[in-house]
């Protein structure tokens, strides 16, 4: 197994990071992103690379002055188990902790490697009745499943909403 490294994503890593999601877009495990999102989100990403080749990615979104989500969180196949996808989480959590973040998000199938990592599962809402009446105009995706709106529920079906408490 190749080493590997972890860095903030370029414009350049876009198609990259396409090619990543897609087979888990065919799957249904992750939703899909046009490529336009994603060239107006790099900065929210980091990607894992070896050999110059992308093995895996992972964005953070930041939701609140408080709150952000890791979204986007993939690592290939051949690289699962060799710690790309802890590596990447921990790059997530540095950033989130330099912007002054306390808590993240993650809406996810891998509720062992996120449990690992100190998330744990909610059910109610997290934010008080202002914030929530605020996300509710934000009209993203992420944030509507964070909301557990009714209108996302076919998307969200078999994921477990978690959250972390940033030290």
């Amino acid at each position: 197994m190749s080493e590997y490294t972890v860095r903030a994503a370029r414009s350049t890593d876009i198609t990259g990071i396409h090619s990543l999601l897609e087979p888990m877009v065919d799957r249904r495990i992750l939703l899909g992103k046009d490529l336009a999102v994603l060239y107006g989100a790099v900065q929210e990403f980091v990607v894992a690379e070896a050999d110059g080749v992308l093995i895996g990615c992972g964005a953070l979104h930041v939701m609140w002055e408080d709150l952000g989500e890791v979204r986007t969180l993939l690592v290939r196949a051949d690289y699962l188990r060799h710690g790309v996808g802890r590596a990447i989480v921990d790059a997530l959590e540095e950033r989130a902790r330099e912007l002054g973040l306390t808590r993240l998000f993650c809406l996810t199938f891998e509720t062992e490697f996120f449990t690992r990592r100190g998330y744990v599962p909610i059910g109610e809402q997290v934010v008080d009745a202002d914030v929530y009446s605020q996300l509710l105009r934000s009209g993203d995706a992420g944030v509507e499943e964070f909301l557990d709106l009714a209108h996302v529920k076919p998307n969200t079906l078999g994921n477990t909403r978690m959250i972390k408490h940033l030290n």
